[in-house]
């Protein structure tokens, strides 16, 4: 993201220009995301933001990430960081979960310990 560039007028020229890459009108972007076409020219003009929930909607119907829409990252299909982790959490059992927990919490120990002997 540009320093100059504020990251609400960032957010109006990514959504504009991933509606425009999915080759879709405000309208249709509109439907596919559940919300009303005027919303999407607000988001567009900077009039106004989306919630949470919006633009998560926005970023699901236009098949990129929020960090993209946000200006977190340039690639539309780059997660931040720790996004990667959570994408499919909802998926999992309350099992499965804890298994992934204690993995990461084993695996950052060893990063951990490996860094001491290391450093």
């Amino acid at each position: 993201m540009s320093e100059s560039t504020p990251p609400s007028e960032l957010f109006s020229e990514r959504l504009k220009s991933a509606r425009e890459l999915r080759d879709l009108s405000q309208s249709e972007l509109a439907n596919r995301a559940g919300l009303q076409a005027s919303a999407i020219s607000h988001f567009e003009t900077r009039a106004r933001k989306p919630s949470f929930d919006n633009l998560k909607r926005l970023a699901d119907a236009l098949d990129v990430t929020t960090d993209f829409l946000l200006g977190r990252v340039d690639d539309p299909h780059t997660l931040g960081a720790g996004d990667t982790l959570h994408r499919h959490i909802d998926q999992l059992s309350t099992d499965d979960k804890e298994f992934v927990e204690d993995m990461l919490e084993r695996l950052a120990a060893r990063a951990k310990s490996r860094r001491k002997t290391e450093g």
